[in-house]
């Protein structure tokens, strides 16, 4: 079997007027999808330009731009606001013990208390009221790191041990 040279053309050709309709047509498609993604586009570009005119989107992105910047000068003033705070803290009286007793055998109602108020460092004071039928006596007691200096009684003691549990 032999083959001539217009055989082998017109077979040929026809591939090629096949090759070249398919690539027509895949061109088509490609145009028609990117006509349907432009009239999307047009139609979102319409609703983002809905002002009067397009001074109206900038007066709009300064206006943002203008909130932002508010928004970062009062972010940094919380920041050094809450610094000042925190700074203040350690010296604020944040632990409290309190413990209600009789001092005295003839008087009820638990009317004494030893009353201990402690910092973050556990320094402070402690705050005795004995109350007995002639008056009421009040004592005071420095506090520093966890400890006094006096002899603390048991009552005292326990409100101690109370405000330094406090901050567990």
């Amino acid at each position: 079997m032999t083959l001539n040279l217009e055989e082998l053309t017109g077979f040929s050709l026809d591939i090629f007027i096949v090759a070249l309709a398919a690539i027509v047509v895949i061109l088509l498609i490609i145009v028609i999808i990117n006509g349907v993604k432009m009239t999307k586009l047009k139609k979102k570009y319409r609703i983002f330009m809905s002002g009067e005119n397009a001074q109206s989107l900038e007066d709009t992105i300064l206006k943002r731009m203008d909130q932002i910047d508010e928004l970062v000068d009062s972010d940094k003033e919380n920041k050094q606001k809450i610094q000042t705070i925190m700074d203040h803290l350690d010296q604020t009286y944040q632990k409290v013990g309190l413990v209600k007793y009789d001092a005295f055998n003839e008087m009820g109602g638990k009317l004494s208390f030893s009353l201990a108020l402690l910092n973050r460092k556990n320094d402070g004071f402690i705050i005795n009221a004995m109350h007995s039928r002639e008056g009421c006596y009040t004592y005071i007691k420095e506090i520093i790191n966890g400890n006094s200096i006096i002899l603390l009684a048991d009552e005292e003691k326990e409100a101690l041990e109370m405000a330094m549990k406090s901050e567990e």
